[in-house]
């Protein structure tokens, strides 16, 4: 497809998108113009291999998003700030999920010596600290191996900001707000439980699992939240 025609095919795809949508749930669209009540506050990458409603397997409207270059959690950002702030506080989620990935360019520069340029050398100074931390660690690792561990420990470290911003602290004392570390590996296509901040369980089956559960409900699967140690699921329906 040719450079000119990306846009165009875009706007083409969205008309088609929409009409099947509407077709399949004709109140779909009308009941979401009306206002959103998310549950989760997805915060990510902006990598284009990582769109979280799509690899959640959720809807228009499941999912509160922030996403910026390595998903990179900064006490000091007001744009991270003011979505935390609006989704914990105003929509009240029930969960908040900062989620890394393999192949990560971010990751990938901050393992190196090298300046990117620009911006991005200031953004990516958190990572570059996550290193040097564990600059022994990540020595001893080959080269996937390293990208992907710094990738976790980068999700590790944003947790720990998560955990002591306020707004977070103050929902989960008083409604039990859950906070996730996970990853994504894109070769696969799934999402592992790094198992940070509120929870501590991994991924796993619905099937034969007992306990209370948040659901989040999508037109054809539904991603399960369980309390204790039985992490996340999703089932098709």
């Amino acid at each position: 497809m040719a450079t000119e025609d990306v846009f165009a095919y875009a706007l083409s795809s969205n008309q088609a998108w929409a009409g099947y949508k509407g077709h399949q749930n004709p109140d779909f669209f009308p009941k979401l113009a009306l206002g959103q009540s998310p549950e989760i506050l997805w915060i990510g990458c902006s990598d284009s291999r990582c769109p979280e409603t799509t690899i959640l397997g959720l809807q228009p409207g499941d999912v509160f998003t922030h996403r910026n270059i390595a998903n990179i959690v900064s006490p000091t950002d007001i744009n991270t700030s003011a979505v935390i702030e609006y989704s914990v506080v105003h929509l009240k989620v029930k969960h908040v999920v900062l989620c890394g990935h393999s192949s990560c360019g971010g990751a990938a520069a901050a393992l190196g010596d090298a300046r990117v340029g620009g911006v991005l050398d200031t953004w990516l100074t958190p990572l570059k600290a996550v290193r040097n931390a564990h600059r022994e660690e990540l020595a001893a690792l080959g080269d996937k191996a390293r990208a992907v561990r710094i990738a976790e420990l980068n999700v590790e470290a944003g947790v720990q900001v998560l955990m002591a911003n306020a707004n977070i602290q103050d929902a989960i004392a008083e409604r039990g707000l859950q906070v996730h570390g996970v990853f994504f590996d894109i070769g696969s296509g799934r999402v592992r439980d790094l198992g940070l901040g509120t929870g501590k369980g991994g991924l796993k089956s619905i099937e034969g699992t007992n306990g209370s559960a948040d659901v989040v409900r999508g037109r054809h699967a539904m991603l399960v939240f369980r309390n204790g140690t039985e992490g996340a699921a999703m089932q098709a329906r």
